[in-house]
């Protein structure tokens, strides 16, 4: 396996900062596979880290997560999994995370992460969760969607400073985070994991693809502008990414991304053309 940098999360544990992310994969039979083989060929490379979901095709994602990872050490595989907001209480949550290990034909989950806020009150989902490290079904947990005004108040449950990471969209024409979300998450010691980093899922993909910035850029980096764009989070150790996709050379492509290093005057040129946004805008969710 290739060697990916490492990000230390708050309890001491190290975690790949380039990963792979699921949405959408395991929802064709016909695109099983080929999705496989995309999985597989990303952890040869050192993608271990494999972000997936209850949600994700209604369970279909976690299986496909847990038959690409069967013939691996399981030790040497960081899965994160996420639970539905309504299904995070304590009434739910411990069936919902069975289902999600059943599905992935695993003992236990590295990192489950709330999905996104719901009517369940953060105290008691983070309860919960501590509760699930305790019966040792996960290891540790997080959330995703969520701004910082969410993490205060999570901050202030019993147990809500256990929470070890946010995962956000982050990429590098969408970088509303770098305001106060970002800053804060820093101060904190907890990990952003960046969601669509390639703008995956946005309106904004085609466009990036034919800026003739980031064409020439990457064109004198000997790389793509996917590459380029996965290089400019990767240059920010607090950061993870976990891009998707089903093709197997473009899992290949992603891991070679993690050793391009962008230049200062490289970072100047993308600060100029992509700047982060001087006030505050709301979080940005797909």
């Amino acid at each position: 396996m290739d060697d990916i940098s490492t990000l230390t999360l708050r309890d001491g544990t190290q975690v790949p900062r380039l990963g792979q992310g699921t949405w959408h994969l395991g929802e064709k039979p016909s695109d099983r596979k080929a999705e496989l083989k995309a999985l597989r060929t990303g952890i040869e490379h050192g993608l271990t880290l494999i972000d997936t979901a209850e949600m994700y095709g209604e369970g279909c994602s976690e299986q496909l997560v847990g038959e690409a990872i069967s013939s691996y050490d399981r030790n040497k595989i960081f899965l994160v999994s996420k639970v539905y907001p309504w299904n995070a209480g304590e009434d739910r949550i411990f069936k919902a995370c069975r289902d999600s290990l059943r599905r992935m034909k695993t003992d236990y989950i590295d990192m489950y992460l709330l999905h996104w806020r719901g009517s369940v009150p953060l105290e008691e989902t983070a309860a919960c969760m501590e509760e699930l490290v305790h019966r040792g079904w996960i290891r540790r947990w997080g959330v995703s969607n969520m701004d910082m005004e969410d993490l205060e108040e999570l901050w202030e449950a019993p147990t809500g400073h256990c929470c070890q990471t946010n995962q956000v969209l982050y990429h590098l024409a969408s970088r509303g985070v770098e305001t106060v979300l970002l800053p804060w998450m820093r101060k904190h010691d907890m990990a952003l994991m960046a969601h669509c980093p390639l703008a995956q899922g946005g309106s904004l993909r085609s466009s990036l693809l034919r800026n003739p910035i980031l064409k020439q850029l990457a064109y004198e980096k000997d790389c793509t502008v996917f590459q380029l764009m996965i290089a400019f989070l990767m240059s920010d150790p607090t950061v993870i990414a976990i891009p998707r996709t089903g093709n197997a050379s473009h899992a290949e492509e992603n891991a070679v991304a993690a050793k391009i290093q962008i230049t200062g005057n490289e970072m100047t040129l993308l600060n100029k053309v992509f700047p982060a946004p001087q006030h505050r805008c709301p979080l940005e969710i797909v």
